[in-house]
C-alpha cells in the first residue's frame, strides 16, 4: 500500500477511525462533555470519555523523524498550529472527523501474579487505570491502524488524587527510549512528538546534585510536558483481567461476561488478525490468541535481555496484550553487568534484569485466567489453554537460548560455555553492551575485551578468560559454514554499539528544562543507528564506561518513579 503524504492537519484528521470507542462500551455514568477529572469508581464500561487538560504556553521540543516518515507525515506538520494545539492536549480546534474528547481506560493490577486492590482509593479495583494518559486519536496511517495517547494530559477518574501531569524529565526519557528500542528492533510503543510548557510547573520528589540517597531527598519544581506515544492499541493484560475479575464477583451484573468477551474480541481484531482465524468457533480463537501472545511475549522478553533492558515494574497493567514494550516509567539499561540489576527503588529483585522471564510468565498466567473465563471448564479448548500456560517456561527457555546463541555468534546454545561466561562477566565487572560489541570483533585474547572492563584483571582471571575464549573459538569454528567476517557481521547486528546510559541522558533533560533541546536531538540521532559505527566523535562520547562518580548517584544509578 502506498503511503499517503500528509502535509496539514486537515489531511491528518481525515485518517481518523475510532474502532475502540465505536465498538466497545462507554461508562454509563460518564459525563457528556468529558469534564470528568476527579477520582471516582468506574463500575462498568470499557472506557471513560475524558477531555484532556491542555498544558499552558506549550512549546515544541522534538518529534520522531523516522516515525513521521513511516506514517507518511510531512515534516512541516509539526509547525501546523492545530497539530501543536492537539498534541499539547487542546482538542478545541481539531477538525472533523476527529473527536474533541479523548478516552481513558481502567485496568486491574497484579504484581508478580498477585492481585491487588490496595492501590485503588476505593479498595475495590474500580478506580485503577489511566490516571494521566488519555487517548485522543485512532486512525489509519502508513497503511496501519494506530492509536495515539497523550501522557501527562491531565486528570481522569483514575487519577487517584494526583495532578495528571508528567514532567519534562520523564517525558524526555520516554520519548528517547521508544526511539532507541525501535532502532534496536525490540517491539515497542512509538514516539510521535514531545511538547513542554514554558510556564506550568509541578513539584516532584527528586535527588539533589551529588546525592547518593536511595530515595529522593528533596522536592524539585519541574516543567510539565506531554509526550505522545503511539501503538496499534493500548490494550493491556490488566484490562482483560479487570473484566475477568468482574465475571467472578458474587454481585456481578449480567453485562460483565459480555463486556469481557467484547474486549477480548476487540483485541483479536486489533492485534491478532493474522494469527487468529475468526471463522473458527470463539473458544478455539481464544486458544489461538493465547498461542500467539505467548510467542510475542517470550520473544519480547528475550529481546529485552539481548539489549540489556530492564522494565523495572512488569506488572500486568504494564504488560501490553499486543506483546510489545509499553510503559517507560522506572526502566533502565544494564551497564555494569549484574543479573539482579534493578534501577527502580520500589521494584525489588522480582522485577530485576534476569527475573523478567518469570515476571512475564506470571503475566501470561493472568492473561490465560482472564480469557479462560470465556471457555467452558473441562472442554478440549480449556485443556489446550492450560497446556499453553504450563509450557510457557519451556518456550521462554528456547527463546532465551536463541538470543544468547546469536549474541555469541553460535548456531546452537552451549549451556556450559554460557554459564562460565556469566560468572566471568560478574567477577570481572564488565560493561554489558561494550563487552558483547567487542566480542563481536572475535578477539582471541583478553586485550580485545579490556575496553569493557571496569577494573584491573588479575593474572588468574586473565587465564580464565583466555581459556573461555579458546573454547568459544573452537565452538565458532565447529559450525564450518561461515568465516570470521560473516560471524562478526551477524553478531554486530544483534549486539548494539550504542545504548542508553542514564548519566548521558541526565544532561539532556537538564538542558531541556532551560530551553535547550540540542542534546535531545543529538541523542535521537545516535539512538536511531545503535548498530552502526558512527563517527569518531560519537564513539568518544557515547561508547565508554560509566564514570565512577555516577555509580551510586541518585537519579542515575537508581531512581524513584516520581514522574
Amino acid at each position: 500500500m502506498k503511503t499517503r503524504n500528509i502535509h496539514n492537519f486537515t489531511q491528518f484528521a481525515e485518517t481518523a477511525d475510532y474502532s475502540f470507542i465505536s465498538n466497545l462500551n462507554s461508562d454509563p455514568e460518564a459525563t457528556q462533555d468529558g469534564v470528568d477529572h476527579h477520582p471516582r469508581e468506574v463500575l462498568s464500561g470499557h472506557y471513560v470519555p475524558v477531555a484532556p487538560t491542555p498544558i499552558k504556553n506549550p512549546e515544541y521540543v522534538i518529534h520522531s523523524k523516522t516515525f513521521f516518515q513511516e506514517l507518511g507525515l510531512g515534516e512541516e506538520l509539526v509547525h501546523d498550529p492545530i497539530f501543536q494545539k492537539v498534541f499539547s492536549a487542546d482538542l478545541s480546534t481539531a477538525p472533523t472527523p476527529m473527536n474533541k474528547q479523548g478516552w481513558a481506560t481502567g485496568y486491574a493490577l497484579s504484581i508478580y501474579g498477585t492481585e491487588y486492590t490496595a492501590q485503588c482509593p476505593f479498595r475495590t479495583g474500580n478506580g485503577y487505570g489511566d490516571g494521566r494518559a488519555i487517548s485522543i486519536f485512532e486512525g489509519i496511517l502508513g497503511g496501519k491502524r494506530w492509536e495515539m495517547q497523550l501522557k501527562g494530559s491531565g486528570r481522569t477518574p483514575y487519577c487517584r488524587g494526583a495532578d495528571g501531569r508528567a514532567v519534562l524529565r520523564s517525558s524526555v526519557r520516554e520519548f528517547l527510549a521508544q526511539e532507541l528500542m525501535h532502532a534496536l528492533h525490540v517491539p515497542t510503543s512509538r514516539s510521535l512528538c514531545l511538547f513542554t510548557s514554558k510556564t506550568e510547573t509541578v513539584m516532584r520528589p527528586w535527588y539533589s546534585d551529588g546525592s547518593q540517597s536511595f530515595e529522593p531527598d528533596m522536592m524539585l519544581e519541574h516543567p510539565v510536558a506531554i509526550t505522545t506515544r503511539v501503538a496499534p492499541s493500548f490494550l493491556r493484560v490488566g484490562q482483560l483481567e479487570l473484566f475477568a475479575r468482574r465475571t467472578r464477583a458474587k454481585n456481578k451484573s449480567p453485562e460483565t461476561t459480555k463486556e469481557l468477551k467484547m474486549i477480548v474480541s476487540h483485541l483479536i481484531k486489533r492485534e491478532y488478525k493474522q494469527e487468529v482465524d475468526q471463522s473458527h468457533p470463539f473458544e478455539k480463537q481464544l486458544v489461538e490468541l493465547a498461542l500467539a501472545f505467548r510467542g510475542r511475549l517470550t520473544n519480547l522478553v528475550a529481546n529485552w535481555l539481548r539489549v540489556g533492558y530492564c522494565q523495572g515494574n512488569f506488572n500486568s497493567d504494564n504488560c501490553a496484550a499486543g506483546g510489545f514494550t509499553l510503559d517507560y516509567g522506572p526502566f533502565g539499561f544494564c551497564e555494569m553487568f549484574d543479573p539482579a540489576f534493578q534501577p527502580w527503588t520500589g521494584g525489588g529483585r522480582h522485577f530485576s534484569f534476569f527475573n523478567q522471564p518469570q515476571a512475564a510468565e506470571l503475566n501470561f498466567k493472568k492473561f490465560c485466567e482472564a480469557i479462560g473465563e470465556l471457555i467452558e471448564e473441562g472442554s478440549d479448548e480449556y485443556n489446550e489453554l492450560k497446556k499453553l500456560e504450563q509450557n510457557f517456561e519451556d518456550v521462554m527457555q528456547e527463546e532465551f537460548k536463541r538470543v544468547w546463541s546469536a549474541k555469541l555468534g553460535l548456531t546452537s546454545f552451549d549451556s556450559d560455555l554460557f554459564q562460565t561466561l556469566i560468572f566471568l562477566m560478574i567477577e570481572t565487572k564488565v560493561d554489558f553492551t561494550i563487552f558483547f560489541r567487542e566480542l563481536s570483533n572475535l578477539p582471541k585474547t583478553t586485550e580485545g575485551l579490556k575496553k569493557s572492563f571496569y577494573g584491573e584483571v588479575s593474572d588468574e582471571l586473565t587465564q580464565k578468560w583466555q581459556s573461555w575464549l579458546e573454547r568459544w573459538h573452537e565452538n565458532l569454528l565447529s559450525t564450518g559454514h561461515e568465516g570470521p567476517c560473516e560471524i562478526s557481521s551477524k553478531m554486530k547486528k544483534v549486539n548494539p554499539k550504542y545504548t542508553w546510559r542514564e548519566w548521558l541522558i541526565v544532561p539532556a533533560y537538564q538542558k531541556a528544562a532551560q530551553g535547550d533541546y540540542s542534546l535531545i536531538e543529538e541523542l535521537q540521532t545516535v539512538f536511531n543507528h545503535p548498530y552502526a559505527e558512527q563517527t569518531e566523535e560519537v564513539e568518544a562520547k557515547y561508547y565508554r564506561l560509566r564514570p565512577r562518580e555516577y555509580f551510586l548517584a541518585g537519579g542515575v544509578s537508581h531512581f524513584s518513579c516520581s514522574s
